[in-house]
């Protein structure tokens, strides 16, 4: 099945997820993109604002799969891998994008893309956010740009090759399942065996990376044993 996309721009938007969600109680198909220039009420997960200024992409993707609600978890996953394609395609050669538990997309250890997914009834909303101009300087964690980085991108550019890669990667999640894009998944991100730490329900936890289970919960070996993680945040044990 290929992937049809339709893009709706808007200069200035609340947020491209309330808007798709919209969309979606309206009876909006699959593949229906809403897409801003700027955000003033944008949003990224656990109610975290989401900077927004011009100059960045901010997308949401409205995708009617057919699958299980319990499947919707995996999306992020296949969406964070078409966002690190895009992110090395605008790059010089040899700069990598790392994958961070459960959906950052990081390079050179500083956060340059987020992902948010979220239930729409029986839709599901896939809300994409790159920093390609900008990124906030207040942040509690590293952040960094497409530009910063020696890329060369535009928004639209950035925004086509995202959509092309995620038709990509739902091609092969509809045909294989959730396997293989579990393990390209992995190759980007920690090493196995990698400490880290997890903040699961308020509480750090620390241990060894362990890889994904077969949903893509996180596994941690700490000294109480394997440990499954279905929400929160990760960063390497040391910072």
């Amino acid at each position: 099945m290929t992937e049809q996309f339709t893009v709706w721009h808007h200069d200035q938007i609340g947020s491209t997820n309330d808007e798709a969600r919209r969309l979606a109680t309206e009876g909006a198909p699959h593949g229906t993109v809403v897409h801003a220039d700027e955000q003033t009420a944008g949003r990224g997960r656990l109610a975290h604002t989401w900077f927004s200024p011009p100059g960045n992409l901010y997308l949401s993707v409205l995708l009617r799969t057919g699958q299980p609600a319990a499947r919707t978890a995996e999306l992020s996953f296949l969406t964070a891998l078409a966002v690190a394609d895009t992110v090395e395609a605008l790059m010089p050669r040899q700069t990598r994008a790392m994958l961070k538990w459960p959906n950052d997309v990081l390079v050179n250890g500083a956060k340059i893309a987020g992902i948010l997914v979220e239930q729409a009834d029986q839709a599901t909303i896939v809300g994409i956010g790159v920093n390609v101009l900008q990124a906030p300087s207040n942040a509690a964690y590293k952040t960094t740009t497409i530009v910063a980085n020696g890329g060369i991108a535009s928004v639209d550019g950035a925004r086509d090759i995202v959509l092309d890669r995620l038709g990509h990667h739902l091609a092969v999640w509809r045909a294989d399942g959730f396997a293989s894009v579990r393990n390209q998944w992995l190759e980007r991100s920690y090493p196995v065996g990698a400490a880290i730490r997890a903040n699961a329900g308020g509480q750090p936890i620390t241990g060894h990376f362990a890889g994904l289970d077969l949903d893509g919960a996180l596994l941690l070996d700490t000294p109480q044993g394997r440990q499954r993680i279905v929400a929160g945040d990760v960063t390497p044990a040391g910072e």
